[in-house]
């Protein structure tokens, strides 16, 4: 006999298993029939645990990357992108540009149309990246070029784009690649018009579960709620715009699904759990069934949710752990507040410096930091991180010399040393808001102690007499922070754990790979344990632990990082409410309980295997 095992107890199930037959199963030894000579060896010399080896793939399940949470229960209807036939040979080249020219200029009308009907703040902001996309010159020159060779103007700007494309998805830049899909959305809204064809819309029967290579933002944007009830793209990641739309949408959706659910057909029945990214067809009448729990459950969780965002954040037995937003804008910080978010616990200052040609102006940044002040009033903390760019963020009036491995190059605030003039200018604009509100400042991507004491220095420089009303922080998001906490704690008033870039540094794995970033969990164990040695270093010299990253939002990981001590979770402006109700659902005894628990774990899968139960 052969013992094969698979999930995150395969060794000890695999070893009991084997174990039993070694020992009969319980027979007596009268119970069985005799061998024959023939017969294979006895199970106690060939029972041999196989945990190892690869697990065998189940044809009906189908994984990728969680885009959007939420499960659903439907049928598979297959999209394709629609193909727009154009003339390779062109008339005049004057006549040729005139039509592409009269074409970008309609899909701008278009694309205005749309942005100025929406209220939610990531779907006009991907609308907006969409109109400069239109005016980006490398496009339209390589299509000009084209079209004077005599080449038509569909032919020339369909080849213009998707060159365009296929060059970004060769990018080791994760969200550069993932910007492709932004191109080719915008390319063929233009190559419609100039086909004369009529985009054709989405439509679906009730119940559906779209299968797509791709869709794009245009699509995704335009989806009947009503009939779609969630999608899988085979293209595409977590941070993604089609992503982003998915979440602001309330659709479940996986990325980067298995290309075999391509072959899919027409109106199989799916289950599709957008949280852990994986779709299931064929389901069972049981499995069918304890979906449909699920999906009652999760809705019953959902009422919970909108009472409990509207109540002061504490586990259940009243220990008190604030729950708090990360946002971009004033507008956001307004959404958080409504949402029930109890101040900002990462004011994102990229937005200011994104899409533009220039540095913003002290002034600039001063009204924008002072309208996010104003919108939280002077009792919720404001946390703003100073600049963070450099690795996968860059800036075109931000030249950085060329790195053969930027993530371990200049990235935060080693870009704010090495750019002194920026960053005096933006500390001066942050310290223009202080009067109005509760203000910390958090510098990013700390490794060293001389680094905070750089950055502290040049702060407090800047602040003069307003430097005792400003509390100053570190993101923890390096090894070597989580391994020093406890000197570096001397140093600040508070860290804030960026979970994201300290998981893909622990573990060695770019968090945006196409293949690994499914591996780049922050629940893996040495993930944890290095929270747990930051909450120490810190609380030894009374200091408190926030954490921002992706973690913090997600229910199934909250009672471990209440567990290992965390203060306060900064979070997505949807998870407030859902994040506050998991809160109270715990006590600190069996959170700590939880944390020791799997801290004694060795694997992601094994951590979240124990955690299972506060997925729904």
């Amino acid at each position: 006999l052969r013992v094969e095992a698979r999930g995150p107890d395969a060794a000890e199930a695999a070893s009991v298993l084997a174990r039993v037959l070694a020992e009969g199963s319980g027979e007596r030894p009268g119970d069985a029939p005799a061998p024959s000579a023939s017969s294979a060896p006895t199970a106690a010399s060939t029972a041999e645990p196989v945990a190892t080896r690869s697990p065998v793939t189940d044809a009906n399940e189908f994984t990728g990357v969680s885009a959007s949470p939420g499960l659903a229960v439907g049928n598979v209807v297959q999209f394709r992108q629609q193909v727009i036939d154009v003339n390779e040979a062109g008339e005049s080249p004057q006549r040729e540009r005139a039509q592409l020219e009269a074409a970008r200029h309609q899909a701008r009308q278009q694309i205005e149309a749309l942005k100025a009907t929406l209220t939610d703040a990531s779907k006009a902001q991907i609308l907006a990246a969409h109109l400069e996309l239109l005016d980006d010159p490398d496009l339209n020159d390589m299509a000009i070029a084209s079209i004077s060779e005599g080449k038509g103007a569909g032919f020339a700007w369909r080849a213009a784009f998707q060159k365009q494309a296929g060059t970004l998805e060769k990018l080791g830049n994760p969200l550069l690649r993932e910007r492709a899909g932004d191109i080719r959305d915008v390319g063929r809204r233009v190559l419609a018009l100039l086909a004369g064809v009529r985009q054709a819309q989405i439509d679906v029967p009730q119940d559906s579960i779209l299968i797509a290579e791709e869709l794009s933002p245009s699509d995704t944007t335009s989806l009947d709620r009503s009939k779609v009830l969630g999608f899988c793209t085979t293209t595409g990641g977590a941070t993604s715009h089609v992503a982003i739309l998915a979440r602001s949408l309330g659709i479940p959706a996986i990325c980067g699904i298995d290309p075999r659910a391509l072959q899919l057909a027409d109106g199989t029945p799916v289950v599709l759990d957008g949280s852990r990214g994986s779709l299931r067809r064929d389901p069972s009448a049981d499995e069918l069934e304890q979906a449909h729990q699920r999906i009652s459950r999760q809705a019953a969780k959902r009422e919970a949710e909108k009472f409990a965002a509207s109540k002061l954040a504490m586990t259940a037995d009243g220990h008190r752990i604030e729950v708090v937003a990360n946002i971009r804008n004033a507008q956001e910080a307004r959404d958080a507040v409504a949402a029930g978010a109890e101040g900002v616990g990462l004011l994102r200052s990229e937005f200011l410096f994104d899409a533009r040609d220039t540095a913003p102006s002290e002034d600039e940044q001063a009204a924008e930091y002072c309208a996010v002040a104003e919108a939280l009033g002077r009792e919720r903390p404001l946390v703003v991180r100073t600049l963070d760019v450099g690795g996968d963020k860059p800036l075109s009036y931000l030249p950085l010399p060329k790195e053969d491995n930027p993530f371990l190059g200049l990235r935060g605030v080693r870009v704010s040393l090495a750019r002194p003039d920026i960053f005096r200018t933006q500390l001066r604009a942050i310290l223009r808001a202080a009067p109005l509100g509760n203000l910390h400042v958090m510098f990013p991507m700390i490794a060293t102690i001389e680094e905070v004491q750089s950055a502290r220095r040049i702060l407090l420089e800047e602040a003069g007499d307003r430097a005792a009303s400003v509390k100053v922080g570190v993101m923890i998001e390096v090894p070597a922070a989580a391994l020093i906490a406890e000197p570096l704690a001397r140093e600040v008033d508070f860290f804030s754990i960026g979970t994201n870039d300290l998981t893909q540094y622990t573990l060695a794995m770019d968090r945006g790979h196409p293949q690994l970033a499914k591996q780049a969990d922050a629940l893996h164990p040495a993930v944890l344990r290095l929270i747990g040695m930051t909450v120490e270093g810190a609380h030894r010299h009374g200091k408190w632990v926030g954490i921002c990253g992706g973690i913090a939002s997600d229910a199934m990981a909250v009672p471990v990082l209440v567990g290992l001590g965390i203060d306060e979770l900064s979070v997505s402006i949807p998870a407030v409410g859902s994040v506050k109700a998991q809160l109270a659902r715990l006590t600190m005894a069996e959170a700590s309980k939880l944390a020791a628990d799997v801290l004694r774990l060795g694997t992601a899968a094994e951590v979240r295997a124990h955690l299972s139960r506060f997925a729904d």
